[in-house]
């Protein structure tokens, strides 16, 4: 019995272990094996890719600066943090606060359901997968996707988090 609680103390370490095998297939597609330890701390797996299912039933709901459901329209961190609210996660009406929740996320190991920010925390949306991303532009525009390599986007890029 003394064994099963040893195994069980060095589950932590193995897991730590474990993470670098499965990084090692990524990095040598980059050609580079110091990025491996690094990447597996910043981006460990998404656990919500599930939000972006919710977030696509409200496509066309109108912004509304400050609003935070269907009924009233939303802005940009309202509609994150009500589609969060479906699945159990609290967050901040705050794009700059959503901002310091969860993990840094580099913008090549995107998956859905990460959070993508812009022009000095002045705007958010939800990756959706594909260089695509779902969010609540401004006023007058509804809840739409738009593409990351657009160039608003592409030069306004602050960076991403995974919840």
């Amino acid at each position: 019995m003394v064994q099963p609680r040893e195994a069980q103390t060095v589950e932590t370490p193995v897991d730590a272990t474990v993470e670098a095998p499965v990084e090692a297939p990524v990095d040598p597609a980059a050609s580079g094996a110091s990025p491996s330890p690094e990447v597996s701390v910043a981006a460990p797996a998404a656990r919500y890719g599930g939000a972006v299912g919710i977030a696509m039933q409200y496509l066309g709901i109108p912004y509304k600066w400050g609003g935070a459901s269907p009924e009233t329209g939303f802005d940009c961190s309202g509609f994150t943090m009500y589609v969060y609210a479906k699945l159990g996660v609290s967050l901040p009406h705050h794009a700059a606060s959503q901002f310091g929740m969860g993990t840094p996320v580099s913008r090549d190991q995107l998956q859905p359901g990460d959070l993508v920010f812009f022009r000095g925390l002045g705007h958010m949306g939800m990756y959706i997968g594909g260089g695509q991303f779902i969010h609540s532009p401004r006023t007058g525009d509804v809840v739409k996707i738009s593409n990351l390599s657009d160039a608003w986007y592409a030069e306004g890029w602050v960076g991403a988090r995974r919840l």
